[in-house]
């Protein structure tokens, strides 16, 4: 029903040290921490010691107690926020840490409430104190010639971890970072990359999100900042945590390109995307053996056992998986929680951080591709932006042109798609787009530790599925290699949804994977290029989408059954071919709960029986135009009664062209019936 359109990726809150509220095991199965056992009470009273030591073990049990969702409740009830507040700013620097390590962890595993009552018990003056302190501490304090870090340099990168979750989830904060001139407090924390690789990630990824969708900040940006900015970019380190800060690097600059000098856009942005096409370059699936590998032979020659405190105390397998409570909003849209638990991960298992490093590094530059393709236009978040169904695509007789409601491409300046072809991103994504080697997947499974990357691997599938569908809605045939590229890519998609033994039924991959086909589906149709999928196929797809609860998969399954049965109404001998779709989209629009999907499948036969001697046939074997008169009064019928309150205003109106569609072409039926 008119543009296939990818919305923006928010960025996803970074929660270093917290693990998501859903996926931490209780270390003691018998240990109950409710409101008569809760250690709250002590150990908030702990806080109040005159000896520092035991302010800092308060802190620290709080920190990780925390972590444990149902402990939450019982230290906000006894103030929490509130006393641990003055304790940034204790005397102790070991007791600052720990005191905003525990903020932290309740910021990122209380959500989106304890942020806000973080900021309501202004959290945010004693934060920005100790911000500014740490950087005048960067610099009387010298570079540590061991691995041993700076203890200013630890102070802030906490810090700066609770100000990026506050930040994410909370407007207030936002604003408070921007009049508080906390840019270039983090900017100094970024500009640490050389020798405190930790605490410059932190930065870059705070940076990256307070630099989206902010022009408030837009002013403060200066040349010293873009300095810093392509210091990073072309820093020259080869391990994995600096792939992820050049990354979060770029996808800074691309946030604040309103600001950029004039004279620098061209080149500041061939940087920006040669730097997220390096990252693509790196091969997940032969890097995660060898870092294995690695570690298995470290191990060796040390004498130590691979098996660490992490795989002992913490279910690995499940860190990093996303929260299942709804997600936060900021600035009226969803934010998406992608919980990143690598600061977890005790120093022996190196090898482990980089592949971690890695895999977000990934998955952040293929959310920038998207974001970079994408326009800025408010409307993105609603459902189908132009109907089918609008007057100025009616054919002569009022209908649907068979194929007007095609994608048409949206608006990709031609600097940014100078620089993706440049770099050959269409192709990498492509690549990023297939199954994860399974070597890689295999070697994941031997050790706890490491499981916890497939969930990640199969993230970056995802991300570069929907980076697909945005370059696919944006670029011409041309740009993308050609027909035979375009018939090569549809075979490829074909394979990801039909090559297993089974359907897939990863909501998340469903969605990604049928949004891509749909938009090369699309781009075909438009090039009047013969489609790939057989009849069969469709079946599946249409019966596998319609068990699945996520809308827009059971939308696009819909989108791909009209394209493709529009194309075979111009072809010959394709009437049975025809039927099936027709059956299926007459059952999805008379029993699908949704009205969007509803309204959907209506225009898709409305694109199928629009024109062609096979769709008359067929719509004669299938008794297409009985079947929608008798569906015209209940479709309007749950127009009134469910539309109003349930859907958005934009979806409301292509629902209604959509039912003035109806009406027209069943008109247009009865006059095919006449003749």
């Amino acid at each position: 029903m008119g543009k296939s359109k990818t919305t923006k990726f928010k960025r996803p809150q970074f929660n270093a040290v917290g693990l998501p509220v859903n996926a931490v095991k209780e270390e003691d199965g018998d240990e109950n921490y409710g409101d008569e056992s809760c250690p709250a009470a002590e150990l908030l009273e702990k806080l109040q010691s005159p000896s520092a030591d035991v302010r800092e073990f308060a802190c620290a049990s709080i920190s990780r107690i925390v972590q444990q969702s149902h402990t939450i409740p019982g230290f906000l009830q006894r103030d929490a926020v509130r006393r641990l507040g003055p304790m940034l700013l204790d005397s102790s620097v070991a007791v600052r840490e720990t005191a905003t390590g525990a903020l932290r962890n309740l910021s990122a595993c209380g959500g989106q409430e304890v942020c806000e009552d973080m900021v309501k018990h202004d959290v945010m003056t004693p934060l920005t104190v100790l911000l500014r302190e740490c950087c005048s501490g960067f610099e009387i304090s010298l570079v540590p010639m061991d691995d041993k870090k700076s203890p200013v340099e630890c102070v802030a990168n906490e810090a700066v971890n609770l100000l990026w979750n506050l930040c994410e989830s909370n407007t207030q904060a936002l604003s408070i970072f921007n009049k508080a001139g906390l840019l270039d407090v983090v900017v100094q924390c970024l500009e640490k990359y050389p020798h405190n690789v930790e605490l410059a990630i932190s930065a870059a990824h705070c940076l990256h999100t307070v630099t989206e969708d902010n022009p408030e900040l837009l002013c403060s940006v200066n040349t010293s900042v873009f300095g810093v900015m392509e210091n990073v970019l072309l820093s020259s380190q080869e391990s994995m945590a600096h792939s992820l800060l050049r990354a979060l690097a770029a996808g800074t600059l691309w946030n604040i390109k309103g600001s950029l000098p004039a004279a620098h856009q061209a080149q500041i942005l061939n940087t920006v995307v040669a730097t997220l096409s390096q990252c693509l370059d790196i091969d997940a699936g032969v890097m995660i053996p060898k870092l294995r590998q690695a570690e298995e032979d470290r191990h060796l020659k040390t004498g130590a056992g691979v098996e660490s405190e992490t795989s002992r105390d913490f279910p690995v397998e499940e860190m990093g998986e996303e929260e299942e409570a709804p997600n936060p909003k900021l600035n009226g849209k969803a934010a998406n929680i992608d919980y990143d638990v690598s600061d977890l991960l005790p120093k022996d298992r190196a090898e482990l951080r980089e592949a971690t490093a890695l895999l977000t590094a990934q998955q952040t530059s293929l959310e920038i591709i998207v974001n970079m393709c994408c326009s800025d236009d408010p409307s993105d978040d609603e459902w189908e932006e132009s109907s089918s169904s609008d007057e100025s695509e009616l054919g002569p007789d009022g209908l649907c042109d068979g194929v007007s409601s095609l994608m048409s491409p949206l608006c990709l300046s031609a600097e940014v798609h100078g620089a993706l072809i440049k770099h050959h991103i269409p192709k990498k994504v492509m690549k990023k787009t297939e199954f994860p080697n399974p070597e890689a997947i295999n070697i994941c499974y031997q050790d706890p530790a490491w499981k916890c990357l497939i969930k990640r691997l199969e993230r970056v599938q995802t991300r570069a599925l929907t980076c697909l569908h945005s370059i696919l809605s944006t670029m011409d045939v041309e740009s993308l290699g050609g027909v035979a590229s375009l018939q090569e890519a549809a075979l490829h998609l074909s394979s990801l949804v039909f090559g297993g033994s089974e359907m897939p039924n990863d909501a998340e991959f469903l969605e990604a994977v049928t949004s891509a086909l749909r938009s090369l589906l699309q781009t075909i149709a438009s090039k009047n290029i013969p489609q790939c999928m057989i009849p069969q196929q469709l079946m599946s797809l249409s019966e596998a989408a319609s068990h699945c609860d996520v809308v827009s998969v059971r939308v696009n399954a819909v989108a791909i059954l009209g394209i493709t049965g529009s194309i075979l109404a111009r072809e010959e001998g394709t009437a049975e071919t025809i039927q099936l779709i027709g059956n299926a989209l007459l059952q999805i629009a008379s029993k699908d709960t949704d009205l969007v999907v509803n309204g959907e499948a209506l225009d898709a036969l409305f694109d199928v029986f629009a024109d062609g001697e096979e769709a008359e046939i067929a719509a004669k074997n299938i008794q297409l135009l009985p079947a929608l008169k008798a569906l015209q009064p209940v479709f309007k019928a749950k127009i009134r009664k469910e539309g109003r309150g349930m859907y958005a205003p934009q979806q409301l109106c292509v629902l209604d062209n959509v039912k003035t569609n109806l009406r027209r072409f069943i008109g247009y039926l009865e006059k095919v019936v006449k003749k």
